[in-house]
């Protein structure tokens, strides 16, 4: 029987550009080759521990350690190993220090902070190659006395013996014992390839001329005992399983604490609870609360008391409670978001009588984890909440949670194609030659067109390497909005460090590890559509005095459905996407609760699941809708026998599979997990043989299965399109009905949504509004509303259009403009103090168009002014007007999209149609009037390109010509034949098949041509997605 070992020095990768083993291949391998324990000790980090201690516990490793690997000042090496909780405190702390005190990315260690002597901590002295400690090294032996070995790690470099021999003798004068260890970097010897490259990476150098800071072998893996047993004294691999057994912390014993602060003296968090749902209930109902509100609120509140969940509500209310005191418009959404609680307490405002929340789904007594509450605040503000909650809980106890970022397969191919040594050329085209790449099987026409060799041994170990290295981390992020708040200091549960942004922090765990350990965060999210309707409403107010709010504007508005049903929602929130908008038609949303099934319904979850066709076929009364049960009746009736929602796939393991409200839950999170690191196969047992023993039959519970694994993919919980959905009604009751002052707030908010400020304003025009152009004598910053003759609004673009014009500038040209306008461009700068560039951004954006006449007037007169001087405050000279031609129609719509992104001319298809004619391009307004399946030829600019996960290969495209939009389907075999026009062409012609399907027309495309050079001189750019 081999001896007995514990490896206490292993990097993962998030030793970034280190480590090259995910920490989960770590802890499998150590548990197959029998060790005792394996210590992760990533460099002053912890980022990796969560993911492999849930590993370990699947895995069956007998003891995970928690560690870390830290460079001293003096360049000695320490590994810190956590014996105790109160070690895992100063471990944290410690590396809290470390990175607090260096620029995101790196750290810096002074003797000062090991004064405390690391309680619960003990120490492995790493030696370089010299074997020895310095006389300014025997600090660490004070500090650490009985709690310091010396590591002897043995790695086949030829001084095996002379550095045991070595490491004796200073173990012996120094009184040190000494224990073997493997400084691992992966988990089989097989990395090493991609061990060498990531140095290359961290370098900046190529491997080949990484020399000695590529190690010499491929020793630093997890070596089978065998093996150690050969290489080490039996005494050193004792001694590792004796530090292995001293060790007693897990992270299972890490315990939240919430802030007490949010409690008013003489209350306690069930107490104040109660009073705020009470006060809000009246507030919600004054006119006396119904019997099964106070309820459903009693229920929630006991709930909610057993589980002491009081203070995690409480937290999120005094957020909320803040923004709304700062006017900063709000949303509540998430499964407890959208409880009668949160519904009294304003952080919702989705009425939970309009819908049937499993209680299970954000609260339950089999789960040690706080509910899931995200608010969503206007993407503009944000920061001031983020600023408030750093104010109020101090940065030792409130900080973001992390976002990894991995490797992705573009990102990939730059780097190794680095590092292998191909030029920066050779890298840019194939990198560019690899959009849409899934990191996988790669065609020989896109080595080809990047000006490689397929058969090249470079580029087969380049590709190899990229799919090797696709999904490693990169760096830690900041999450978007996830906010860690703990009672007492941050650094005793998780290490913080700075990040990129300033007066930012971020703990080193992301969302999906604090969900792991079932700590709270709070989730403070932007949102642009917030920002754009609070905008919408001021817009409104200011021009007819009517006062809006998410709450009051006017429900289930027959007109607002019709506008839906008609796929008439560009700019819109969540069903503005081409394929919402093919799906709106089918679906035909009449009611609140449609637009939650639409929302939910166009996701990769229900579209993997095989849900979305079911749905519509049931919906239209095409297909019958049976159910095999009225348990199972009573769970899908409502989306008509098909699971579109993450909670009914949770209350039908609980009705048909018999699974308890917790096992539910869990199930939820494997779903949600399982694509990136399995995990569903042990609820596919269950859940299949639970559905026979109830008398369902095997086919029913495999397409149960199919359906979950769908969502897999991302499918959407039925309390997040609750509230979604209320934005989405309440932005297309804007649109419908204030389409000026939707639209100018969509402007005054971008960048967000699916399309650019041109496609907004020529939509607002299709649709009869007046749009006004940029003037500085009418224009503030944003675009604002004006008044037509006849009483309606129309919208007045705002100088924030101007590609390069500063807000300070364009605010100043607002506060100065006399009430009568500026007379001439010399007046405007007198006022203004603007220089010559930022006039010059005006001219050729036609906004000196009142002053000047035309642009090349304007350019003129921006040439001739001049600047005043103490001595002569104006230059009143007055000048022959000069005589120059006005630009041509086709020049002005070249500088606008130049300068503005947009034209107000007619639009540049309209100049092209003759020589499109020529091309048997149909225009897109004769679509309607064809047949299905008939063969068709368009042409339009290309203003969205997508090309979804979920879709296999199939891309979207949508083309504008001067009537309007037509959306195209590029199959996948299509999209590489003509890859080039798909991924350059501007101006896009294609030749196809005409599908109609009531109002929903597309174009299968069949031939696509890139008629780019047709443009000549104008500028314009598509939105690609995802």
């Amino acid at each position: 029987m081999p001896a007995r070992y514990a490896e206490l020095h292993a990097l993962s990768n998030f030793t970034f550009l280190r480590g090259a083993s995910h920490p989960e291949e770590l802890v499998a391998t150590a548990a197959a080759l029998g060790y005792d324990a394996l210590a992760i000790t990533d460099e002053c980090s912890v980022s990796g521990v969560v993911r492999a201690h849930m590993a370990a516990k699947e895995a069956g490793l007998s003891k995970l350690v928690i560690g870390s690997e830290l460079r001293l000042p003096g360049g000695r090496k320490l590994v810190l190993l956590a014996q105790d909780r109160r070690g895992y405190a100063a471990l944290c702390a410690l590396i809290t220090r470390a990175r607090r005190a260096a620029d995101k990315g790196r750290y810096a260690l002074r003797r000062q902070d090991f004064d405390d002597g690391l309680p619960g901590c003990i120490a492995l002295w790493v030696p370089d190659e010299t074997f020895a400690l310095g006389t300014d090294d025997h600090w660490i032996r004070e500090t650490f006395r009985d709690r310091l070995w010396i590591a002897v790690e043995l790695l086949a470099d030829g001084r095996q013996r002379e550095q045991l021999d070595c490491l004796r003798a200073t173990g012996k004068r120094l009184k040190l014992p000494l224990v073997a260890t493997g400084d691992v970097h992966m988990h089989r010897r097989a990395r090493r390839v991609l061990q060498d490259t990531l140095t290359a990476i961290r370098e900046g150098v190529t491997v080949d001329a990484a020399g000695f800071l590529l190690y010499p072998n491929g020793e630093r893996h997890l070596r089978p005992r065998e093996m150690l047993e050969r290489i080490y004294p039996a005494a050193l691999l004792r001694e590792s399983v004796d530090i292995a057994a001293s060790m007693a912390f897990s992270l299972d014993e890490l315990r939240y604490e919430y802030p007490d602060e949010i409690v008013p003296a003489g209350e306690t968090p069930a107490s104040y609870l109660r009073r705020l749902t009470e006060a809000g209930m009246r507030r919600r109902w004054p006119g006396g609360v119904p019997a099964k509100v106070v309820q459903l609120v009693e229920h929630e509140l006991a709930l909610i008391a057993d589980l002491r969940y009081e203070p995690y509500f409480l937290t999120v209310y005094d957020i909320v409670a803040f923004a709304r005191s700062q006017g900063i418009l709000c949303q509540g959404r998430g499964s407890a978001a959208n409880s009668a609680v949160c519904f009294c307490l304003g952080i919702t405002e989705v009425d939970p009588g309009r819908m049937a929340t499993l209680v299970e789904r954000f609260i339950s007594k089999e789960r040690n984890e706080p509910p899931d509450i995200d608010v969503d605040f206007e993407h503009e503000r944000r920061e001031e909440v983020i600023q408030y909650i750093y104010r109020k809980y101090g940065r030792e106890r409130a900080a973001l949670a992390a976002t990894v970022i991995t490797y992705r397969p573009r990102s990939a191919l730059r780097d190794v194609g680095k590092a292998l040594g191909l030029s920066e050329l050779q890298v840019g085209r194939l990198a560019r030659s690899m959009q849409w790449w899934d990191g996988r099987t790669v065609d020989e026409s896109r080595i080809l067109e990047a000006g490689l060799r397929p058969d090249s041994p470079v580029v087969k170990r380049l590709l190899y390497l990229v799919g090797e290295l696709v999904g490693f981390p990169r760096h830690l992020s900041q999450h978007v909005g996830g906010f860690v708040i703990s009672n007492g200091p941050l650094s005793e549960l998780v290490p913080v460090e700075n990040a990129t942004m300033p007066e930012r922090t971020v703990i080193q765990w992301e969302k999906n590890d604090l969900e792991d350990l079932g700590l709270l965060k709070v989730d403070v999210l932007g949102l642009g559509m917030l920002t754009a309707i609070r905008r919408s409403f001021e817009l409104i107010r200011r021009f007819d005095g009517r006062e809006l709010t998410l709450a009051t504007v006017p429900a289930e508005d027959p007109l607002v459905y019709d506008m839906i049903c008609d796929g008439d929602t560009m700019g819109v929130f969540q069903i503005e996407s081409r394929a919402q908008m093919a799906m709106l038609p089918r679906l035909k949303p009449r009611c609140y609760y449609d637009l939650v099934i639409e929302v939910a319904i166009i996701r990769p979850g229900p579209i993997q699941g095989d849900m979305v066709h079911p749905y519509l076929r049931r919906r239209n009364g095409e297909e019958a809708v049976d159910y095999p049960s009225d348990e199972v009746k009573g769970v899908l009736q409502r989306t008509l026998g098909v699971p579109i929602f993450q909670e009914q796939v949770m209350q039908l393991a609980i009705v048909a599979a018999g699974f308890s409200a917790g096992e539910a839950d869990r199930l939820r999170r494997a779903m949600a997990a399982w694509k990136r690191r399995g995990g569903l196969g042990p609820f596919e047992e269950r859940l299949i043989e639970g559905m026979r023993r109830r008398g369902y039959s095997e086919a029913f519970a495999r397409q149960i299965f199919h359906q979950i694994e769908g969502f897999g993919e991302y499918g959407f919980p039925e309390s997040h399109s609750a509230s979604f959905a209320l934005l989405v009604y309440v932005s297309c009751w804007l649109k419908r009905h204030t389409p000026a002052a939707f639209t100018a707030a969509l402007l005054n908010s971008q960048p967000m949504g699916f399309y650019s400020a041109s496609q907004l304003v020529q939509d607002l025009r299709r649709h009869g509004v007046e749009v006004r152009p940029v003037d500085v004598n009418r224009s503030g910053w944003d675009c604002s509303l004006e008044r037509s003759p006849d009483g309606a609004a129309c919208l007045r673009l705002g100088l924030r259009l101007v590609k390069g014009l500063s807000e300070e500038a364009g605010r100043r040209i607002e506060s100065t403009r006399p009430g009568v306008g500026f007379s001439r461009t010399q007046e405007l700068v007198e006022r203004t103090g603007l220089d010559r560039r930022e006039l010059g951004l005006l001219a050729t954006a036609g906004a000196l168009k009142p002053l000047e006449g035309h642009r090349h007037r304007a350019r003129w007169a921006v040439a001739g002014v001049e600047e005043p001087t103490p001595l002569l405050g104006t230059f009143d000279v007055r000048e022959a007007a000069p005589m120059l031609t006005a630009p041509g129609e086709g020049q002005d719509i070249v500088a606008d999209y130049r300068s503005l992104g947009l034209t107000l001319e007619r639009h540049p298809m309209h100049l092209l149609r003759d020589r499109l004619d020529r091309y048997g391009y149909a225009p897109v307004t004769t679509l309607p009037d064809g047949r299905n399946g008939q063969p068709i030829s368009v042409a339009g600019l290309v203003i969205t390109k997508q090309r979804p996960g979920t879709a296999s290969g199939v891309t979207f495209v949508t083309l504008e010509d001067e009537g309007g939009h037509v959306n195209l389907i590029v199959w996948k075999q299509v999209a590489e034949e003509f890859r080039a026009a798909l991924l350059n062409a501007k101006l896009m012609g294609v030749t196809g098949e005409l599908q109609i399907e009531g109002k929903v027309i597309h174009v299968i495309a069949k031939r696509l041509v890139d008629h780019t050079a047709l443009l000549g001189n104008l500028d314009v750019r598509s939105r690609d997605f995802r």
